[in-house]
């Protein structure tokens, strides 16, 4: 697999189209780290870490709907690995006018726009979600 989190955003954009309550994708620490700040801004209602038989770790992903639509109404991968976009703290983007969120990696961790702005870090924009 070349690129592990835009996987999963499309396996939670797919998932969502269908209205299924739950999905799953691969683990690693940069999608539980994502999922994490999914969660902390109220994107989807949780996951959990599942040991299989055969020693592979897989994510289950609680999706989130409001009046049966889904909490995302969309997000997107930005930085891809044949071309990744970094940026400085003055240059985060404000996404769908602040009601959106942007996910950063950043040297102190994968965090949302808003708390990169109040750490003054800067770093490589993953994803946007709104």
């Amino acid at each position: 697999m070349i690129d592990p989190l835009g996987d999963m955003i499309a396996r939670i954009h797919n998932a969502q189209m269908r209205n299924k309550p739950k999905v799953s994708s691969p683990s690693s620490r940069l999608r539980e780290s994502v999922l994490d700040v999914l969660r902390t801004e109220g994107f989807i209602r949780g996951y959990a870490a599942v040991e299989h038989s055969n020693g592979r770790r897989e994510l289950e992903i609680e999706l989130k709907y409001f009046d049966g639509a889904p909490v995302i109404r969309e997000i997107e991968r930005i930085s891809k690995p044949g071309r990744r976009v970094y940026v400085s703290v003055k240059a985060l983007p404000r996404v769908n006018n602040g009601l959106g969120v942007a996910i950063l990696s950043t040297p102190k961790g994968v965090m949302a726009d808003h708390d990169a702005r109040e750490q003054n870090v800067g770093g490589e924009i993953l994803c946007t979600v709104f």
